[in-house]
């Protein structure tokens, strides 16, 4: 790539950053109690900002050093926290927390990609399991420090794309025919969403056993 160019999307990127970097300042004098909605508007805007950085670096370096697309995106999902584990016939995918759908913008294209990865990556190396018809039970993991209004309603996140990527390799089809979804809340030490994929015969005991553990779980 031309040294030109290169220099003009660094200095992009940069304002970008202090763009953030105003963002943050902003959050980190804002009255949160007094001010929830403008926090959540900031809050969640310089997230995206973040995301559109990151974006922005992920095409810099493919375009203009020789690290490969599929190995820098798996090691994006490494960082990301992105894992995947196959127990008992269970299918379990831990993902960071997911947006409101109404600002994901290309914030899809910053989980999209590295999930896949990781997607292909285990399937290279492990076999994965095959569900003709299953359940999917998605569950919201909120830190238990965030005040209530941090937990958003489940039709305000945004799931189909997430669903759409992990059907490509160990469904059937995710069409409400073969594949039920269900949503929970849970409070843990951090945000995240961790996914369930099981045979629809498995998910009433996965379920009970589930309760048994003591976290905080809505009703289904």
């Amino acid at each position: 790539m031309d040294r030109k160019i290169i220099t003009r999307r660094i200095a992009d990127i940069r304002k970008e950053l202090l763009h953030l970097n105003r963002d943050i300042c902003v959050m980190d004098s804002m009255d949160v109690e007094q001010y929830p909605e403008n926090y959540e508007a900031v809050s969640t805007e310089a997230g995206l900002r973040a995301e559109r950085i990151a974006c922005r670096l992920r095409s810099l370096i493919y375009a203009s050093t020789e690290v490969g697309k599929t190995e820098y995106l798996a090691r994006a999902g490494d960082v990301q926290g992105i894992k995947i584990y196959c127990r008992d016939g269970i299918m379990e995918v831990v993902m960071p927390r997911l947006l409101p759908k109404k600002r994901m913008r290309r914030s899809n294209l910053f989980l999209l990609d590295p999930l896949q990865a990781i997607l292909k990556q285990y399937s290279e190396k492990k076999l994965l399991p095959y569900f003709k018809k299953c359940v999917v039970c998605i569950c919201h993991v909120y830190d238990r420090d965030l005040p209530d209004w941090c937990l958003l309603d489940y039709d305000n996140v945004q799931q189909k794309q997430i669903l759409d990527m992990i059907a490509l390799y160990v469904m059937e089809d995710d069409s409400g025919l073969l594949c039920d979804v269900y949503h929970t809340t849970e409070l843990g030490d951090e945000d995240g969403t961790n996914l369930y994929i099981m045979e629809q015969n498995r998910f009433a005991g996965w379920l009970q056993e589930r309760k048994k553990t003591g976290k905080s779980i809505s009703d289904f």
